[in-house]
């Protein structure tokens, strides 16, 4: 056996790729960026070529820094947004584009073309989406695939495969059309838990019948941490690997995160874990299953066999901070751009204290409220903007936009608990985790300790542990995460902050009360 995996990441602008040995430790990393087509807010594409070109590029490049002999790499697992491919019977692509454009195959995760097609699947009010939080979103894959169906027929009638993001990484690693646990029962409505997984009344409401012929979906599927194949010949040859190399069943990005995270110890109830980037995931594993309105899932298998998830979240967290750069600042959201912000929030507080930019507050619902409202029409709110259109009144702003996120976790983790132990440490992973003041944030308004062990690289951790698994170097996927997990840094709250914001909270929890009652007024 060898001593090495390979991880890849697929985010919403980036693919990323990860050598590790069986420690778990990172022996090099690479990234390549992914281009998106957006001709209106709600519209938002990827290509699928695109975004395999950029897989093997990072992989490539990992490989080369690593410097391991590539002989020693006995796995490769992928994680993915869940992004929607479509490509013909002779798996070509097919273009979704809203304008028509050539190459755009693949529907983004973020993507809200759908809201009218998700909205009639809720009103249907059928028995399966009490495991969706009685709410389809329009980020889920059905309201998508119906979307296609009725404006794109010509399109429609061609295809011939219809792919979630990871699982055709898998197929394009391969060659084999699985489909992933993950994958199927977090945003395809399929309830991994019954006997069969499709609700026929949910898919005859949504004029989907034949979904699985249409979209060549096998009649199994499989979990997370096991094998579907070796690398295709061709694969291989593209990524620089042996042909014996496996492919592990491809995993939902913030589901990946969670192994990172929380895998180790499933069983312990005291923490949830938080997946926080473009958009931010709350997700709690349990052995029994757990039904709150607007929560998505319980889902059944989709991070570790024999164990539920239930995810709350927001649509646009670390995406709204890079909108607020742009809006008010004109200027496009660069990585060093935002640290020169938050440097000057530090030397703001100085002096102002917890009362920078005390007047506004914020509603951070720009691109929908996926919890607690479960409405993809909701709109965001600014109160308190004056005329200062200085730097540091922009910083202010900035400032409270990340509060205002804070607040939306915590409202998620109220709804949440109510179980014994409580949960009193919430395990942060993804972009936020390289955010001092999110991080800051997260635990005074929660009142939580915040645990920090894989940090941005928890997506492709928690992928690479699934590698391990399918590569048999540990006995299950919980053993792997065990023996690959890192070491938490915690930060803990400080109970006077969480007095003080405590006030801020309230007008949160306010200013949604009276945004729904403007939004009823005739």
């Amino acid at each position: 056996m060898g001593e090495f995996v390979v991880a890849v990441d697929v985010g919403t602008g980036s693919a990323r790729a990860g050598v590790y040995d069986r420690s778990g430790k990172l022996r090099a990393r690479a990234a390549r960026p992914i281009l998106m087509n957006r001709q209106t807010p709600a519209n938002a594409e990827h290509s699928s070529e695109d975004i395999w070109r950029a897989v093997v590029g990072s992989v490539q490049e990992a490989l080369d820094q690593s410097a391991i002999d590539r002989r020693a790499v006995d796995a490769i697992g992928f994680d993915a947004t869940c992004s929607l491919v479509f490509l013909d019977d002779k798996d070509q692509s097919l273009s979704i584009a809203a304008n028509g454009a050539a190459g755009w195959d693949t529907i983004a995760w973020l993507d809200h073309r759908a809201t009218a097609e998700a909205d009639q699947l809720t009103a249907s009010g059928q028995p399966a989406l009490a495991y969706s939080g009685e709410i389809v979103s329009p980020e889920m894959q059905l309201p998508k695939i119906m979307w296609v169906k009725t404006h794109l027929p010509g399109i429609w009638a061609k295809a011939g495969t219809i792919l979630d993001l990871a699982d055709y990484l898998t197929f394009r690693a391969t060659g084999k059309k699985t489909r992933s646990t993950s994958t199927l029962a977090t945003k395809w409505n399929y309830l991994a838990h019954a006997e069969n997984g499709w609700d026929t009344d949910l898919l005859a409401s949504a004029g989907l019948a034949d979904l699985a012929t249409k979209a060549a979906i096998p009649a199994e599927n499989i979990a997370p941490g096991k094998s579907i194949a070796t690398l295709s010949g061709q694969a291989a040859a593209q990524f620089g690997l042996p042909k014996t190399c496996r492919v592990s069943a491809g995993m939902v990005d913030a589901f990946a995160g969670l192994l990172a995270l929380t895998g180790a110890r499933p069983d312990d109830a005291s923490a949830v874990g938080l997946i926080g980037g473009t958009s931010s995931c709350v997700m709690r594993m349990a052995r029994k299953p757990q039904f709150l309105r607007s929560f998505w899932g319980p889902y059944f298998g989709a991070a570790l066999e024999g164990w539920w998830v239930l995810e709350g979240g927001q649509s646009a967290t670390g995406a709204l901070l890079d909108h607020i750069v742009r809006t008010h600042l004109g200027k496009e959201p660069a990585a060093d751009l935002h640290e020169t912000i938050l440097c000057r929030i530090t030397e703001l507080q100085e002096t102002h204290g917890l009362s920078l930019g005390s007047g506004i507050h914020i509603l951070p619902d720009f691109h929908g409220n996926r919890t607690p409202i479960g409405d993809a029409r909701g709109l965001g709110v600014i109160h308190g903007l004056t005329l200062d259109g200085s730097f540091d009144g922009f910083c202010a702003l900035y400032y409270r936009t990340m509060l205002s996120i804070a607040f939306g976790v915590r409202q998620v983790l109220d709804m949440l608990d109510g179980s014994e132990p409580a949960m009193n440490t919430l395990c942060l992973g993804g972009g936020h985790a390289k955010n001092a003041h999110l991080i800051k944030l997260y635990a005074d308004v929660t009142g939580r300790n915040v645990a920090i062990s894989a940090g941005e690289e928890a997506m492709l951790l928690g992928t690479a542990m699934t590698a391990a698994s399918a590569a048999d170097w540990y006995p299950s996927l919980v053993d792997a995460c065990g023996a690959m997990a890192r070491q938490a840094t915690v930060v803990k709250p400080d109970p006077q902050r969480f007095t003080a914001h405590d006030r801020d909270y309230r007008v949160f929890l306010k200013m949604q009360e009276h945004r729904s009652d403007i939004l009823g007024m005739a």
